[in-house]
């Protein structure tokens, strides 16, 4: 009788590498006895569940320490990007004035020489 090519040693040898001849995804991810996914345990079994005062302290310290890592800018950094941000606004905000006023016109003109009023 032939061998049926789902036999391990039919397998390319990628797939054979974990030696339970599972894809080599699965086997690259791992696997358990018997060739089955290996079942990942929580991180929770290790530790006993915190109350809720002991993680709201948790979560105070941790946002006080990045806080302290963090680079705040200096007050001429501060001033010189609200100054540029002031004058884009303004700028923008110009241009989109003049371009509306300028449609409005030759919408009205076209409007003029079709005869619709």
């Amino acid at each position: 009788m032939t061998a049926s090519h789902d036999e391990p040693e039919d397998l390319p040898e990628t797939a054979t590498a974990s030696g339970s001849g599972a894809a080599p995804r699965m086997a690259r991810y791992g696997e358990g006895p018997e060739g089955r996914p290996a079942r990942r345990e929580r991180a929770e079994a290790e530790h006993p569940r915190e109350g809720v005062v002991e993680r709201s302290g948790k979560f105070v310290r941790d946002v006080r320490s990045e806080l302290g890592r963090t680079t705040w800018p200096t007050a001429v950094q501060v001033r010189n990007t609200t100054i540029i941000t002031i004058a884009a606004v303004a700028f923008f905000a110009t241009y989109l004035f003049v371009i509306d006023r300028l449609f409005t016109l030759l919408l009205d003109q076209v409007g003029k020489l079709f005869g619709a009023a």
